[in-house]
């Protein structure tokens, strides 16, 4: 119970409401419901709050060779939604490949434990669009895409077990889009992309024949979630946006400062222990959180540090 005996968690907001959880800190029923005993805690809010930057693009093949490009952030619309673009990169790099490899084993994975007929069919369709595409990852492509990007969504979501298993990941719903305020921002983002692509500037980095509907087709025959398509979809952008929306991986929430811990990151109710990661944000900010998750470490660091000086100071002059 002093400062030279903590436990400081940083597994990421997917995982430290996991550990959590599996260590007896999180919702009673929900821990007794998987057989983990004791309860160290009836902690409710562990595993609340949960959300992400949704994210819808659109691929333009190009019919003229275009410079590589990483993804960079090229606008952002007074509805708060981000545009960013990458060219020539998709297929690119050696890390496409060994990402896609990881795709294929998690989904040849989740087919074999899942029984839900219909999970189990749209996880074979996925399986069968990433094995057709992997002979190409090879090749450098000359294809771009623009991609509109939710800052700040309202939306939420919560995290909880499967089971008590450590090595098996547990269920997460961000519910992308269940806020209408949120929807509202995603059709805003793809009109501007559409506006953009239908530009006399953009026109030599677009085939003629392609339209805009045609290139929303693209998107909607790659099943980038397990949500059912609508026929109308490529007319109606909120449909669009709902069953094309994808993560862009900025998971934050989970153990959530003033929820879960205090203001200091100490766990509400547990002595000597902490969570310093993403699962503490009450938001993501609108780019990669990455810089700030680097910044939250190293400022709690120079604290901690500065309270461990403080006991040996005091403990010496007792």
């Amino acid at each position: 119970k002093n400062a030279m005996n903590e436990v400081i968690l940083s597994a990421g907001a997917i995982g430290s409401p996991q550990l959590l959880m599996l260590s007896g800190v999180g919702p009673m029923a929900h821990l007794t419901a998987h057989g983990i005993k004791p309860v160290v805690l009836d902690h409710p809010m562990v595993g609340q709050g949960m959300g992400d930057n949704p994210m819808n693009a659109i691929f333009i093949p190009s019919p003229t060779p275009v410079e590589v490009s990483l993804i960079q952030v090229v606008g952002i619309t007074k509805y708060n939604s981000y545009i960013e673009g990458a060219s020539g990169v998709i297929f690119s790099y050696s890390w496409t490949r060994d990402y896609f490899d990881g795709v294929l084993n998690y989904l040849n994975e989740m087919q074999t434990s899942r029984t839900n007929t219909s999970t189990t069919l749209s996880t074979q369709s996925i399986t069968d669009f990433f094995k057709s595409i992997h002979p190409l990852l090879s090749a450098t492509t000359k294809d771009g895409l623009i991609l509109q990007k939710v800052a700040g969504p309202v939306s939420r979501g919560h995290l909880e077990l499967r089971n008590a298993n450590p090595n098996d990941s547990p269920s997460v719903r961000f519910n992308y889009y269940q806020e209408p305020e949120d929807l509202k921002k995603c059709v805003e983002g793809i009109t501007t992309i559409i506006k953009v692509i239908n530009s006399k500037a953009f026109s030599k980095f677009k085939y003629p024949e392609a339209t805009i509907h045609g290139l929303l087709d693209l998107i909607l025959s790659i099943p980038t979630n397990l949500r059912p398509r609508h026929v109308t979809s490529a007319y109606d952008l909120k449909q669009f946006c709902i069953g094309t929306v994808m993560t862009i991986w900025h998971y934050h929430g989970g153990c959530q400062v003033g929820r879960v811990v205090d203001k200091n990151y100490k766990v509400l109710g547990i002595d000597s222990l902490r969570v310093i990661d993403g699962s503490t944000f009450l938001k993501s900010p609108g780019t990669n959180p990455q810089a700030t998750v680097m910044m939250l470490g190293r400022y709690m660091g120079q604290k901690i540090l500065r309270e461990r000086e403080a006991f040996h100071k005091k403990d010496e002059e007792a």
